[in-house]
């Protein structure tokens, strides 16, 4: 068996566009008719460039390769062009395609994915999901302490264990820096709000966005530390462990870190350097399922936990509770809502949610099959990024 061909889709998610501003798809098939999804998570460049990176990346190491030699394509795919180093784009690219091999493999051995890399040890999964606000309400949630916590007793009430939010302020191409007194009053509140509102029936996940230098997120830190949270997420940014450690060693607070990173090498740095002991890979950036394995693997030996992050579609999603459903030291998956609205139109089959988690499913491969009628129908048009960061000084705001 080997792959025949390649076909992507670049799908606009319409408003209120959770999940980003669009999704692409890539589909693999096999010269007996067996069909694999993927999806790429890159976001450094327009999307329908990064389809014309798929395409090539396809057409030199996929287009004629046994799906099976999934290790082989991997280091021909890192090692391309005199790299072998971590490339936030090309490692995308490779994690939709790896994903889309998964994907074939597990439907050739009529086996789903999870039993495939070392089998289930849980029956369901538990997720969170960020707060977002009501259709047609005109309270915002995201600076409205009050409006979120009582978004988050209805998603407790709904059966959610957990519940993130992020008011610390908008992140930028300049950061870290320190947060504003306004900000560090904002944060505290909707900590202090959201934990009145919830007691002890949901954890609380404070996010931000790698906004801060290491002496400003230890200050916030401090400020939310007495309401208990179960973590504080990439509270500096990405490119320096280090720095992350000082912020990891002056709370109490677990530090979750990993979206923006890519392969176990990165991973790997994070836990040397006592930055974060949840790992947040996103399996359609950081190398694909197999990489995936590994990153969690490393983090097993180390006693820390896997948290794999969504903020993309249904396919990454669903790579993601494969991963966690065969992983023992997963602790908790993101999902946007209830995995409900479009991202279930665009599956055949939408993922199945109850009273706080996800159940994994059971037939090959993904376990899902992408609607290309529907992806098909909703092109993307538009010009922006998958996700853009202000380009306005902290200090001019």
């Amino acid at each position: 068996m080997k792959i025949a061909d390649c076909e992507t889709f670049v799908v606009g998610n319409p408003p209120p566009h959770w999940g980003g501003q669009y999704f692409i798809f890539v589909k693999l098939t096999t010269d007996n008719g067996i069909v694999g999804y993927g999806e790429i998570y890159a976001a450094t460049f327009g999307p329908h460039v990064i389809e014309h990176m798929a395409r090539d990346v396809a057409e030199r190491h996929f287009i004629g390769a046994d799906p099976f030699h999934i290790e082989h394509i991997w280091r021909s795919v890192y090692g391309r062009g005199y790299t072998l180093r971590p490339d936030v784009s090309l490692q995308g690219v490779l994690s939709g395609l790896e994903i889309a091999c998964w994907d074939i493999v597990g439907k050739a051995v009529e086996k789903p994915v999870h039993e495939l890399l070392g089998g289930r040890v849980r029956d369901r999964v538990r997720s969170y999901t960020y707060i977002y606000p009501h259709a047609g309400d005109t309270r915002d949630v995201y600076v409205d302490a009050d409006a979120a916590a009582e978004r988050a007793a209805e998603y407790v009430a709904e059966g959610f264990t957990a519940i993130k939010f992020d008011p610390a302020g908008a992140y930028t191409v300049f950061d870290g820096h320190q947060p504003s007194m306004a900000a560090l009053d904002l944060s505290e509140q909707f900590v202090a709000r959201i934990r009145e509102a919830v007691g002890t029936k949901a954890d609380l996940l404070f996010g931000t966005h790698g906004q801060f230098t290491p002496s400003g997120a230890r200050r916030l830190a401090r400020r939310i530390e007495p309401y208990d949270p179960l973590w504080f997420e990439e509270p500096t940014p990405p490119e320096n462990p280090a720095a992350m450690a000082q912020v990891a060693a002056g709370t109490s607070i677990p530090i979750a870190t990993g979206e923006r990173l890519t392969t176990k090498y990165e991973f790997h740095a994070v836990l040397q350097a006592g930055a974060a002991n949840i790992l947040q890979m996103a399996l359609g950036r950081v190398g694909g399922l197999l990489e995936g394995k590994k990153i969690a693997a490393l983090a097993e030996a180390n006693y820390a936990q896997i948290a794999p992050h969504l903020y993309c579609g249904p396919i990454e999603g669903v790579a993601n509770l494969q991963l966690a459903t065969c992983t023992p030291n997963f602790l908790i998956l993101e999902g946007i809502h209830k995995w409900e609205g479009f991202h279930a139109e665009l599956l055949r089959k939408p993922v199945q949610w109850a009273d706080g988690y996800v159940l994994p499913p059971s037939e090959p491969g993904l376990g899902v099959e992408l609607n290309e009628e529907v992806a098909r129908a909703n092109p993307y048009t538009g010009t922006s990024l998958h996700l853009e960061m202000s380009e306005v000084s902290p200090e001019c705001r």
